[in-house]
């Protein structure tokens, strides 16, 4: 059966209506929990809506949730915290989550985030170095971390580059997010299988996510069809619950 999970918006809300938000979710059935990791409104809204910090708010998901069998964000900016520390951080939620953390990370993509926190603002392709950098110092510090992580900690990597994102997948990750219709869900499971059969890895060992706006039921089946083990609906604020039980139904 095809897993589903929800990412929960930080934005446009109270941290007492993100609570309920997710612990409304906890109680529905979805397999999985996230949010995301953006300093402002990254996607619409206002640009002075109220927003919060992912990293805690994954931290509080932890130990008031236990039906969800993975909590991750969806994804961390890779320039935004030293690799050795985000390692720590994950491991960390592992144990917080009583091992069902999940370490999503990405190249990052917004200007707004560095320019306003004062990190170097970087080209699509420097963020991806820097990526590419941090993947292998990830393993590394998971390694010797003392305790090391409570549950199997996948590392799960976001975005859609087929020439070097889908690459670092093929050679790094556990689980794969993407975003699009079928058609390029299809396109795109295709590229990492050619990268797995380049670098001599199964690719059967990748788990594919894909991202949606809506509890679609055609949608959902064509994205499956296409090669998705594993659904993650966006809710934004007001929580609207229906939305889920739709997906849970779907599913």
């Amino acid at each position: 059966m095809v897993k589903i999970g929800v990412q929960i918006h930080p934005q446009n809300s109270t941290m007492a209506e993100l609570r309920a938000g997710w612990q409304g979710v906890d109680e529905l059935g979805v397999d999985s929990l996230w949010t995301w990791d953006h300093f402002f409104p990254p996607l619409y809204g206002a640009a002075d809506e109220s927003h919060f910090e992912g990293w805690q708010i994954l931290a509080a998901m932890a130990v008031t949730t236990s039906n969800v069998t993975q909590i991750g964000m969806l994804v961390t900016g890779s320039g935004y915290r030293n690799p050795d520390l985000l390692a720590d951080m994950a491991r960390t939620l592992d144990h917080l989550s009583g091992g069902r953390a999940v370490l999503g990370i990405g190249s990052g993509w917004m200007d707004k985030d560095e320019i306003e926190y004062g990190y170097p603002v970087r080209t699509p392709g420097q963020r991806l170095d820097a990526l590419a950098e941090a993947l292998p110092r990830i393993r590394r510090r998971l390694g010797v971390l003392q305790p090391g992580p409570m549950g199997r900690l996948p590392i799960l990597i976001g975005g859609n580059g087929e020439r070097r994102t889908l690459r670092l997948v093929a050679q790094y990750a556990d689980m794969w997010n993407g975003y699009g219709d079928a058609e390029t869900i299809r396109a795109k499971n295709d590229v990492i299988d050619r990268w797995c059969a380049e670098l001599g890895r199964d690719s059967r060992e990748i788990e594919r996510t894909a991202w949606i706006e809506r509890a679609e039921p055609d949608l959902m089946r064509s994205l499956v069809d296409a090669g998705a083990d594993h659904l993650i609906l966006g809710l934004r604020a007001p929580y609207d619950l229906r939305e889920v039980e739709r997906l849970v139904a779907a599913r």
